[in-house]
């Protein structure tokens, strides 16, 4: 797949899921991102560090723990870490995206997003996307060690494991907004 740039994507990944609340009740949820820890499987929640929360240019950390068995062969970070990440886009009730910065604050082509769009009869479909276009710092690092073969094999479970939290993130996301919607 190609991204933005005409370049091959490293990993691009979505999943969609109604969800019987409000696009703006949505956007409120989503967009604090120090509250991720009550859906994400490995955000443990945070903070902002800079800017205005959930605004184009704020910054937040992001508290994360991963555990042994995610992809156990491969040197992935476990246990407890930090990153830092920069709010992208956010146009209320509709798309809330944030950027990956390195180790240095720049911003990667790591991006995580939501969208939100509202379906027909009430309610909205809600799409979360990781789109990984030149590799991060933190991928280069993994692989830097790998045969072309191991790559693609971590590449692979990767993309799996991204796939099976944005699935476990929406499924938490549902539950937590629509009972705290209160119908809106």
């Amino acid at each position: 797949m190609l991204g933005a740039k005409g370049r091959r994507e490293l990993f691009a990944v979505h999943g969609e899921i109604e969800v019987n609340a409000a696009g703006q009740h949505i956007y409120e949820v989503v967009s604090d991102l120090p509250a991720s820890g009550r859906w994400s499987p490995e955000c443990r929640g945070g903070e902002w560090i800079s800017g205005t929360p959930g605004a184009v240019g704020a910054v937040f950390r992001g508290d994360n723990v991963r555990s042994d068995d995610v992809v156990p062969w491969a040197p992935v970070v476990r246990g407890e870490w930090q990153t830092t990440a920069e709010v992208v886009r956010a146009a209320p009730g509709r798309m809330f995206a944030w950027a990956m910065r390195d180790s240095a604050g720049e911003r990667q082509e790591s991006v995580w997003s939501y969208e939100i769009n509202a379906v027909p009869g009430g309610g909205s479909l809600l799409i979360h996307r990781f789109r990984m276009g030149e590799a991060t710092e933190g991928i280069r690092g993994i692989t830097a060690d790998l045969d072309a073969e191991a790559t693609e094999r971590f590449f692979t479970q990767w993309t799996e494991k991204l796939r099976g939290d944005i699935e476990l993130t929406l499924a938490r996301l549902k539950t937590f907004i629509e009972q705290s919607s209160g119908g809106r």
